[in-house]
């Protein structure tokens, strides 16, 4: 018997995809990488601690409760209603396996195959992927200012199997931040239309300022249309242990919960522990982590703002900068090798961000040397030069 399986009609990730190229980079070219949206830094010395003090505790490898453990949950929740203010309880909140996963069982709880759900363009790519591979029509709201979505924009997308409109905040791969009366107003749209507003909220904690990043939880309705996503990956620098979470309706979380239980049974409980940690004993070394991160952003938009070699930053936050290049004659996939074996510089093509190729670039400055970032204006005015 010989095995055989389907091709999947999505494309491969982009994540390490020019990865084999990078020992070809010329020998006097140090590796600029800016690529992968990960912290460059390990987490802290307490959430080290305690993953390293339940490994070896005899539980420390049992499964966890399905929609997450209380004590994280309880926390988390706590840390939403000091951020945002409003009603968020335990119940509302279940702990997955990464934001990915809170993603992929939303979407699959509230739809079905021939459903559609609402992207926003440039969408973050693993969005579009897993509503394809889940037979999930994915429909692109594309803003007119190529950043900002509009409620009218949103509004006539909306038809009688669209169940869901997905916003992401700050954006990955623009690093835009959509303010509270954006969001709000998406709220009220999908309240109206009666479909869910699914916010991922992977970046937060890297909105500037000291507000909260919306009001939605202040609404006493919001559990009837808002889903909220987050990711403990980024400002707790532990990508690798794979806990995110959702704060959403708990009867929607009971239905999450059976597919979690199909999927991965229950987030890794070291994991669960390390995000606890973090939550409860870290937050002055998070603090410090944001304001580094904040001046990589500072550094990365002064390089950008002369336009070396005509790359155009056309927004940055979080971990990104969404960035139009100059070749418009290249296809931007061959632009981003160039960039690679030409000049040692490490990006992903906006073309894995959106259906078609605009001539966008993302950079991740997050995971990059402050110091180097200077080294990029050189580098992007010789590839044009060229």
């Amino acid at each position: 018997m010989r095995l055989t399986s389907r091709t999947l009609s999505q494309p491969t990730s982009p994540i390490g995809a020019l990865a084999h190229l990078v020992d070809r980079v010329p020998s006097h070219r140090q590796l600029l990488d800016l690529s992968q949206g990960a912290p460059g830094f390990g987490p802290a010395p307490e959430v080290a601690s305690r993953m390293s003090d339940i490994a070896l505790h005899p539980d420390g490898s049992r499964y966890a409760p399905l929609l997450g453990l209380e004590h994280l949950r309880s926390a988390f929740a706590d840390e939403v209603r000091s951020v945002y203010g409003g009603d968020v309880d335990v119940a509302d909140v279940c702990v997955t396996a990464g934001c990915n996963q809170a993603f992929a069982m939303v979407t699959s709880a509230l739809s079905e195959p021939g459903d559609e759900v609402i992207l926003t363009v440039p969408y973050y790519f693993n969005h579009d992927m897993w509503l394809g591979l889940d037979g999930v029509r994915s429909l692109y709201l594309r803003p007119a200012d190529g950043i900002n979505p509009t409620l009218d924009e949103a509004h006539a997308l909306i038809g009688e199997r669209t169940r869901a409109l997905v916003l992401v905040t700050p954006g990955n791969p623009t690093g835009h931040v959509l303010s509270p009366s954006q969001l709000a107003g998406f709220a009220s749209l999908a309240q109206e239309r009666g479909i869910a507003l699914i916010v991922d909220e992977t970046y937060r904690s890297f909105v500037p300022g000291d507000d909260a990043p919306h009001e939605l939880f202040r609404s006493t309705g919001w559990r009837e249309h808002v889903v909220s996503l987050h990711s403990f990956s980024k400002d707790l620098a532990i990508p690798g242990q794979r806990v995110g979470a959702i704060v959403g309706n708990p009867a929607l979380l009971t239905e999450v919960a059976k597919l979690i239980d199909c999927v991965t049974i229950c987030a890794p409980r070291i994991g669960q522990e390390a995000a606890h940690a973090g939550l409860t004993q870290a937050g002055e070394w998070r603090a410090v982590k944001v304001a580094e991160i904040a001046d990589k952003q500072a550094r990365f938009t002064e390089v950008m703002a002369a336009r070396p070699g005509g790359f155009e930053l056309v927004s940055a936050g979080a971990y990104y900068g969404w960035v139009r290049h100059p070749l418009a004659d290249i296809p931007t996939e061959t632009v981003v090798e160039r960039l690679l074996l030409e000049q040692g510089v490490l990006t992903i093509a906006g073309t894995a961000f959106m259906p078609d190729d605009e001539q966008m670039i993302r950079f991740s400055f997050a995971n990059a040397d402050i110091e180097r970032l200077g080294e990029l204006a050189d580098r992007l005015a010789e590839l044009a030069e060229g």
